[in-house]
């Protein structure tokens, strides 16, 4: 089973973040200029900000 898991390390917080427009189901929520947070809940692994950040922000990963 895949997990999404975000490095916020990467990521620039200086924007709001594009991939979360990306997320077929609505998963990823950003407050402010913070990196965002993924609602694992509502997220299906289907890897398009994954392939969208070019930070590499996010990465699925085998859990």
């Amino acid at each position: 089973m895949k997990k999404l898991l975000i490095r916020s390390e990467l990521c620039p917080q200086n924007h709001k973040c594009p991939a979360v427009n990306i997320c077929p189901m609505k998963a990823l929520q950003q407050k402010d200029y913070n990196a965002p947070i993924v609602d694992d809940s509502k997220c299906i692994k289907c890897g398009k900000c994954v392939n969208f950040c070019p930070h590499k922000v996010f990465c699925l990963i085998e859990n």
